[in-house]
């Protein structure tokens, strides 16, 4: 999720709240069980949510693997520098299918 996140760091999630498109989401893969990522909601795509990173070049995401689940809703990042997370109505991705 370079360059908005960085490895390492800490992050405040809400298991409650809904994604919407523009938030940033911790996400499950069925093709990858074990695997948990953090990645931009785009939009509901079946029964899943099309994800991606955000940076598109060095980003494993729904294009390749497909729809993810979302777990969780990224609120803010509390470490290394604080910074609330904030999904803007109408965000918009450049490699957005939709």
């Amino acid at each position: 999720m370079s360059p908005t996140l960085s490895d390492g760091d800490v992050l405040l999630v809400s298991l409650r709240a809904r994604p919407r498109p523009g938030a940033v989401v911790l996400v499950g893969w069925s093709q990858r069980p074990d695997q948990l990522s953090v990645k931009r909601a785009i939009g509901r795509h079946g029964d899943g949510w099309w994800v991606l990173g955000d940076n598109p070049a060095a980003s494993t995401d729904s294009r390749q693997l497909g729809t993810a689940t979302p777990i969780a809703v990224v609120l803010a990042r509390l470490s290394p520098h604080p910074r609330i997370q904030r999904a803007q109505r109408g965000d918009k991705h450049p490699y957005n299918p939709a």
